[in-house]
Parts: C-alpha cells; structure tokens; sequence
C-alpha cells in the first residue's frame, strides 16, 4: 500500500498533477474523520481535511518517503487541528463539576449507550477534555485504526514507548469518562 502511495508520489513529482486526486480520493474520509474527532465540528472538519490536503500537496517537495505517505500526511492533519485549536483558544480547561452543573439533567442522558449518535456526543465530550496528547494517540490508534508500527513511526519513539503511552492514555480516558458518567449525588 505505501509502494502504491509512492508510485502515486513519484508520478506527482514527474509532472502529474492530476494523480493527486488518487491520493485525496484514497485518504480523505480518513483524514476527515481525524479532523472531525479533534475539531469536534463537522464544518470545521470539512475545512481542515480540505487545508491539509492543500498544505500536502504544497510540502510534497520534503515529502522523503522515509515514513509512509499516510503517516506524513495524518502528522499534517494533527499539526493542523492543533494550530486550530489554539487559534480558537479551545483548551480543555473546564472542571467536571463545572460540566455537570452546565449540563444538568442533560449530562445524565449522554448514559444512553444504545443511540449512536449519542454515543459519539458522549465521547466527544469525554476526548475533548482530555489534554491534547492524550487525546491524539487516542484517535489516531482507537478511531483511525493506526498500528503501533504506524504510532511509533509517526510520533518518533520506540514500539514499547507507544504501548506505555496508549496505557496511560486509555486509563486517563477510562477515569475522565467514569467521573463524567457518575450521576451526581452531590
């Protein structure tokens, strides 16, 4: 698969612009989906997928082929959402407390596991409190589907590295998600 993104490349560089539409027809609901979990806003998402695309296209020239086409260009999707999100200021800074005093009754009904549409706002709310790193392995390994082969070529570190990471980053999840789902006795 990265020899077919490759040859796709190398065609790009030979002068084939219109390749490129190979590789965004190969990789965009990918690419859009990692927006829509990081952003939170499908608008937004649909923008941000479109910019990387345009900023890949753009760096093919330092593309090396050293990584994989699709690690290279998920690590421009997430410098991307996270250059967003400072630019909207969004950092999960509320308490839990604050959340369930916002949300209310409403809190208590993200508990419906049987709604999908549910399901997803519930761990939206979850992902979007936790800290940035966090919530990127998250994505990248539980809703993208990247190996830990794929994990440690794109953040840069060793296999077990990425295994000590998704721990701790599933067991701070685990923790957010059971005090955020907790009804209030209080």
């Amino acid at each position: 698969m990265q020899d077919e993104d490759q040859n796709v490349v190398e065609r790009i560089r030979a002068g084939d612009k219109e390749a490129y539409a190979l590789l965004v027809r190969k990789h965009q609901a990918r690419i859009r989906q990692l927006c829509l979990w990081t952003l939170g806003n499908a608008a937004e998402a649909d923008d941000a997928a479109q910019e990387v695309f345009i900023k890949a296209y753009r760096g093919l020239g330092g593309f090396r082929g050293a990584a994989g086409f699709s690690t290279w260009l998920h690590r421009i999707a997430v410098n991307h959402c996270r250059d967003l999100l400072r630019k909207r200021g969004r950092q999960p800074t509320e308490s839990w407390d604050a959340l369930r005093e916002e949300k209310g009754e409403a809190a208590e009904a993200l508990v419906v596991r049987e709604d999908p549409v549910i399901q997803r706002r519930q761990l939206q709310e979850v992902l979007d409190r936790l800290p940035e790193q966090v919530r990127t392995i998250l994505i990248l390994r539980e809703v993208e589907g990247l190996s830990y082969e794929e994990l440690a070529e794109f953040l840069g570190c060793s296999l077990d590295a990425v295994k000590a990471r998704l721990r701790r980053a599933r067991a701070e999840c685990a923790e957010k998600a059971r005090h955020f789902l907790q009804p209030a006795d209080v």
